[in-house]
C-alpha cells in the first residue's frame, strides 16, 4: 500500500466517522417523519406511490437516487481502476439502458398500471397467475439487488472502522437492514423518495468534490491522469484497450457482449425503477423524469471515469486489492488518500447513504408487489373487507421479512464485486420481466400462457444459469470458492436467457387459448398511448 494510502487510513478516525453516518440516518429519518406527518392519508396509493404526488423533475432525482446504487458509486469506480477501459463499460451499459426505459417503457407503463409491474401484465390476462409470476420475477429481481447492495456495506464498514473480520462487517450490514426496514415502516413511498432524493444530490456533489480535488493534483488535464494510472498499473498501456477484464479469451469476449445485453435491457424490467412512474401524476411527467434522471446518471458516469483512473494512479491497484472490499473500496480509498480522514468519512458516509436508500426502494418494492399482488389478488381473490388498510399492513410485515432475508444474503456476498451482482439482477430483470412487458404492450395475440412461459422460463433459466455459473463455484472468487459444480462458462447469463425468453414467449402463446380477447387489448393501446381512463383506474 502506498505511503500516502497507509497515512490516511492510520489516521482515520471510526469515531468521526460513525458520526458523519449517524448524522446522516438521524437528519433523513426526521425527514422521512414530517413528510409523513404532513399526510395524514394512509391508503395503498400513498404507501407504494406516494399519491403520485411527486414531480418530474423530484422523482428524476428520486430516479437518479435509486439507480446510482453501490455498484455505481463502489464497484464501477473500482473497475475502472482495475480494468480500465472494461471497466468503464459497466457505466456505458448502465447509461444507454435508459434509452430502453424511456422510448419503450416509461408512459406507457405509467399510462396502463397503477401500483406494480402486475397490473400491467394483468390487465387482459387471467389475474392470479399472471400476478403471482410477476411478483415471483420482481421478489427475485430485488434479492439479487439486494445483495449488491448490502455487499457494498460489508466493504465501506472495514474502511469506515479500519478492520476486515467478517463478524463486523456482518454486524453493519445487520444495521444497515434496520435502518432500511425504519425507512419503509415509517415514510412509505413518500419518505423513501424524499431520501433518494438527498442522496442523489449528496452522491453527485461527493463525486463532483472527488473529481475536481484529483483533476487539480495533476494540473486539470485527464491524460495526466490517465497517464499515471498506467504508470502504476502491471497492465500498463493496456489499461485503454478493452480486453483486460473481458477479452483474454473466446469465453470472456463472450461474457462481455451478455453483460452488454444485460444491462442495456435489464433497466427497462427493474420492479424498483418501474414502480417510481407510478409516483408522478401524468404520464408527461414520468417520461421528463426518465430524461432528467437521463441528464444526472450520465453526469455521474463521467465523474467515476475521473475517480476511477485517480483511484488507480493515486492509490494503485495493489493496494485496492489488497484493502477490505477489494475493488470495492478504490473509491473511498481515494477519499482517504486525498482528504484524510474526514473526506474518507464525508464519502463513506454518502456511500452508505447511497445504500440504504436504494435497499429502501428495492423494499417498498418487493412488499408492494407481495401485498398488492399475491396476498389481495392472488391468496384472497380481491375479496378483503378493507382492501386498503389490509395493503398497508400486509406491506408492511413483507419489508421486514425482506429485510431479514437481504441482511443474511448480504452477509454471505460480502465479498463480490457489487457491480457485479448488480449485472445479474439485470440479467434476471431482463429476462423474467422486459420480454413479458414488451409482448403485453405491443402484440395483440399475446395471452396468458406466453406470459408464464416468458417470465417463468426467464427467471429459472437464468437462476439455473448463474448457479451453475463460476459465479457461485469454482473459482476463489466464488461464493462457495472450495467447491466446483459449475458447468455453465459465462458469468452472466443474459445471452442466452433473455432471447430464450423472448422464445418461449412465443411458445407459450401459439400453445396457449388459441382464442384472444382483441377489445382488451385495444382498450390497452389506447390507454398505453393517450392516458385515456386512467383516473377513473386511479379512482378505484
Amino acid at each position: 500500500m502506498s505511503p500516502t494510502v497507509l497515512a490516511a487510513t492510520a489516521d482515520s478516525n471510526p469515531a468521526l466517522n460513525i458520526s458523519i453516518f449517524l448524522a446522516f440516518v438521524i437528519v433523513t429519518l426526521g425527514i422521512v417523519f414530517y413528510v409523513n406527518s404532513r399526510h395524514a392519508k394512509k391508503t395503498a396509493a400513498d404507501f407504494y406511490t406516494a399519491g403520485g404526488g411527486f414531480s418530474g423533475t423530484q422523482n428524476g432525482f428520486a430516479i437518479a437516487g435509486d439507480y446510482l446504487s453501490a455498484a455505481s458509486f463502489l464497484g464501477i469506480a473500482g473497475a475502472i481502476a482495475i480494468n480500465g477501459y472494461d471497466g468503464f463499460l459497466y457505466s456505458i451499459g448502465f447509461l444507454v439502458a435508459w434509452l430502453v426505459a424511456l422510448l419503450l417503457v416509461a408512459e406507457l407503463l405509467r399510462n396502463t398500471g397503477r401500483f406494480t409491474m402486475g397490473d400491467v401484465l394483468a390487465f387482459r390476462m387471467k389475474q392470479r397467475p399472471i400476478r403471482a409470476a410477476a411478483a415471483t420475477s420482481t421478489l427475485a429481481v430485488s434479492f439479487f439487488y439486494l445483495l449488491a447492495q448490502m455487499a457494498g456495506a460489508g466493504a465501506l464498514v472495514s474502511l469506515l472502522l479500519g478492520i476486515s473480520g467478517g463478524f463486523a462487517q456482518g454486524v453493519v450490514i445487520a444495521v444497515v437492514g434496520v435502518v432500511m426496514i425504519a425507512y419503509v415502516l415509517i415514510g412509505g413511498m413518500r419518505g423513501t423518495t424524499w431520501v433518494q432524493m438527498i442522496k442523489a444530490v449528496l452522491l453527485i456533489a461527493g463525486a463532483l468534490v472527488m473529481t475536481i480535488w484529483a483533476l487539480a493534483l495533476f494540473g486539470f488535464n485527464f491524460s495526466s491522469i490517465m497517464q499515471a494510472a498506467a504508470d502504476g498499473s502491471p497492465k500498463g498501456e493496456g489499461l485503454f484497450a478493452p480486453g483486460q477484464q473481458y477479452g483474454a479469451s473466446l469465453t470472456s469476449q463472450i461474457d462481455f457482449i451478455s453483460l452488454g445485453i444485460a444491462l442495456v435491457l435489464g433497466t427497462a424490467g427493474l420492479p424498483h425503477v418501474l414502480m417510481r412512474f407510478y409516483t408522478v401524476p401524468t404520464a408527461k411527467e414520468a417520461r421528463k423524469s426518465v430524461e432528467v434522471a437521463i441528464w444526472l446518471i450520465g453526469l455521474f458516469y463521467l465523474f467515476t471515469l475521473v475517480i476511477g483512473f485517480a483511484a488507480g494512479a493515486i492509490v494503485g491497484p495493489e493496494a485496492i486489492q489488497a484493502a477490505p472490499g477489494k475493488v470495492n473500496s478504490a473509491a473511498p480509498l481515494l477519499a482517504a488518500a486525498l482528504g484524510g480522514p474526514v473526506l474518507l468519512g464525508i464519502i463513506a458516509a454518502i456511500a452508505f447513504a447511497t445504500i440504504l436508500a436504494v435497499v429502501a426502494g428495492l423494499t417498498i418494492t418487493a412488499s408492494a408487489s407481495f401485498a398488492h399482488d399475491v396476498y389481495i389478488n392472488v391468496i384472497k381473490r380481491g375479496e378483503v373487507a378493507d382492501t386498503e388498510a389490509t395493503q398497508v399492513r400486509v406491506a408492511r410485515r413483507t419489508a421486514i421479512v425482506i429485510g431479514v432475508v437481504a441482511i443474511v444474503g448480504g452477509i454471505l456476498a460480502k465479498d463480490q464485486n457489487v457491480a457485479f451482482l448488480v449485472a445479474l439482477a439485470f440479467a434476471v430483470a431482463a429476462s423474467a420481466n422486459l420480454p413479458t412487458i414488451l409482448y403485453s404492450l405491443f402484440w395483440k395475440r399475446f395471452n396468458t400462457t406466453g406470459g408464464l412461459f416468458s417470465i417463468y422460463g426467464g427467471l429459472i433459466s437464468t437462476l439455473v444459469l448463474i448457479v451453475f455459473s463460476p459465479v457461485v463455484s469454482g473459482k476463489e472468487t466464488s461464493i462457495f470458492p472450495t467447491v466446483d459444480f459449475a458447468w455453465f462458462p459465462l458469468a452472466n447469463p443474459g445471452l442466452v436467457s433473455i432471447p430464450l425468453s423472448f422464445l418461449l414467449g412465443v411458445i407459450g402463446t401459439y400453445i396457449g387459448q388459441k382464442r384472444h380477447d382483441g377489445s382488451k387489448y385495444a382498450e390497452m393501446e389506447v390507454r398505453s398511448l393517450t392516458g385515456a381512463g386512467i383516473a377513473k383506474a386511479e379512482a378505484h
